[in-house]
């Protein structure tokens, strides 16, 4: 099992930066899929970006967020650039076993307790 907890959430303005770090706790996360996703008042949760051999990234991020696993295998970060009102959200890490579809929520087992990004135009 893992744990997870998010941090470097914040208030700021558009086309300011944030990078969001989840650390885990438990297993290293070599062991799974990792992933972020974020859940925006009254709209149901997305996907932001993941990677297992590889990176994904929603379209809506592609270019400006960046998802990094530390050489230590207990970190994940996610690297916001150029934000944007709509990006305002509760971000989420969360972790998967290795046959998991990266994009897909319901395949995540574990969870972080969310962290809130909130962009003002």
């Amino acid at each position: 099992q893992v744990q997870l907890v998010e941090s470097g959430g914040g208030s700021v303005q558009a086309g300011d930066s944030l990078r969001l770090s989840c650390a885990a706790s438990g297993r290293t996360l070599s062991y799974y899929i990792v992933g972020w996703f974020r859940q925006a008042p009254g709209k149901e949760r997305e996907f932001v970006a993941g990677m297992n051999r590889r990176t994904y990234y929603a379209d809506s991020v592609k270019g400006r967020f960046t998802i990094s696993r530390d050489s230590t295998q207990k970190t994940v970060a996610l690297q916001m650039n150029d934000l944007k009102p709509e990006d305002t959200a509760v971000y989420y890490c969360a972790a998967a076993g290795q046959t998991a579809v990266v994009v897909d929520a319901h395949d995540y087992e574990y969870w972080g307790q969310g962290t809130q990004v909130s962009v003002s135009a």
